[in-house]
Formats: structure tokens, sequence, C-alpha cells
């Protein structure tokens, strides 16, 4: 049997509040990708998936192939700006 701590249950407030807070994020990383700025566009894109868009009550396997899909998308682009940051500067 699981056992469910339900502290860990999102409550659609804390869901609305993650896509609000992770929506930000990715703004605020593609101001910071527009004025050149790579290592902070690249680092506020990170803390952008701290705030799963999604339901995080729901395990990886059992996510729809489009949330991961978005977020292995997400994760790449993050990488993309720290390699073009990286190759830019020679960080």
């Amino acid at each position: 049997m699981r056992s469910v701590n339900p502290s860990t249950q999102n409550n659609p407030r804390s869901i609305k509040i993650n896509r609000a807070m992770y929506g930000a994020f990715v703004l605020l990383c593609l101001y910071f990708f527009l004025t050149g700025s790579y290592d902070d566009a690249a680092a506020n894109l990170g803390v952008a998936l701290i705030f799963d868009p999604f339901d995080q009550t729901v395990p990886w396997d059992h996510r729809p192939r489009w949330q991961r899909a978005w977020l292995i998308t997400h994760l790449l682009v993050m990488v993309a700006i720290v390699l073009v940051y990286w190759r830019t500067f020679g960080a």
C-alpha cells in the first residue's frame, strides 16, 4: 500500500503559484538573454525549473509525454545557453 504524505500534495492554489513563478522566471530569462547577459539568463531558466508548472504530485513515469518533453526541452535550452556563454566568454 502506498502512503501519501499530505504535506506533499499540491492544491490548485500552489499549482497556480508555481505556474506564475515559472512564467516569471522564464520571462526574466528571456529579458537577460535578449540583453546579452547569458549567464543570468541560464541561471533564471534553471531556477524556473524549481517551480514545476505541472502537477508535482504526479510521478515522472505517470506524467503525459508532452509534459516530460516540455521539461526536457526546457533543460536542454538552459544547457544550450550555458554552452553559448561558455564558448562566447570562455568562462
